[in-house]
Parts: C-alpha cells; structure tokens; sequence
C-alpha cells in the first residue's frame, strides 16, 4: 500500500454488448409484453378516474 493508490479505483470499462439477431419467437414476446403494459397502463387511468370502490362503511343518520 503505497501513498499513490488511496481513494476510489476506476471500474473496469464493461465491454461492449453485441447485438444478437432476434427470432420471430422473441419479436412475439417483445409484443406481448408492450401490448400487457399498455393494457395495464390504461386499467391504472381508469382507475385512478374513478372514486374509492369502498364508501366509507357504516353510514349514520343524522337523528340523536
């Protein structure tokens, strides 16, 4: 351990990814799965559109 080698070291540059040639099977499930998120995104807005499913319980009169 000499003076020189203190604080942070640089991480090792990653090496590049290659790109792999897709099959017809990983294009279909790259779809479905953007057509299942959109789906979802769009169940969430309606969602968030309406008032709470649950009102508040027991409800009281306003006799005494």
């Amino acid at each position: 351990m000499s003076g020189r080698d203190g604080g942070k070291k640089k991480p090792l540059k990653a090496p590049k990814k290659e790109s792999k040639d897709l099959d017809e099977e990983d294009v279909a499930f790259k779809q479905k799965q953007k057509e299942q998120q959109k789906a979802l995104a769009e169940a969430a807005k309606k969602a968030g559109q309406k008032g709470p499913l649950v009102s508040g319980g027991i409800k009281k009169s306003g006799k005494k």
